[in-house]
C-alpha cells in the first residue's frame, strides 16, 4: 500500500469533519483522520505530523468523553 494514499484518506476526513454541524459527528470523523495522519506521519518519518496529529487525536477523545458524559448527566436529569 502507498503510503500517500493514506495521507490522502486522512485528509478526506478531516474535510469532511470541518463540514459537519454536529459536534460529536465532528469529532468523531476528526479523530479518525487525526490516526490516519499519525500513523501516515509515522510511516514516512514525519515526526511533526506524526506528533500534532497524535495530540489532536488524544483532545478529540478527551472531548468526545466529556459530550459523552454531559448527555449522560442530560438524559439522567430527565
Amino acid at each position: 500500500m502507498s503510503w500517500e494514499y493514506l495521507g490522502y484518506l486522512a485528509s478526506a476526513f478531516l474535510i469532511i469533519s470541518l463540514t459537519m454541524s454536529d459536534v460529536i459527528k465532528l469529532r468523531w470523523f476528526n479523530l479518525v483522520g487525526c490516526v490516519f495522519f499519525t500513523t501516515y506521519g509515522f510511516a514516512i518519518d514525519a515526526w511533526p505530523v506524526a506528533l500534532t496529529n497524535g495530540i489532536l487525536a488524544i483532545l478529540n477523545i478527551y472531548h468526545l468523553f466529556k459530550l459523552h458524559r454531559q448527555n449522560n448527566s442530560e438524559n439522567e436529569g430527565q
